[in-house]
């Protein structure tokens, strides 16, 4: 796994523990950052194929990257449903 695009993360030289929020409520500053990150598209995919269970990952939380998880699955079996 190519993982390059970290060495270009808004996030490489900010204080780790603000991407590890204690709450999603608390992941606004996070977000910040990574609304300004050129690797944001990466670094979220990177989040989703590994299951990181923690931490604020292309600007979404554990919870938010779970909830595109669930809808990427529900339209691959809507999809699979209606090709059968």
């Amino acid at each position: 796994m190519d993982l390059t695009w970290k060495l270009a993360g808004a996030c490489r030289f900010a204080d780790t523990d603000l991407f590890y929020p204690v709450s999603d409520a608390d992941a606004a500053p996070a977000k910040a950052v990574c609304e300004q990150c050129p690797v944001q598209g990466p670094c979220l995919d990177y989040a989703l194929d590994t299951r990181e269970p923690e931490g604020v990952w292309g600007g979404h939380t554990f919870t938010e990257r779970r909830s595109i998880l669930r809808r990427r699955r529900e339209r691959e079996r809507a999809r699979l449903a209606a090709s059968a």
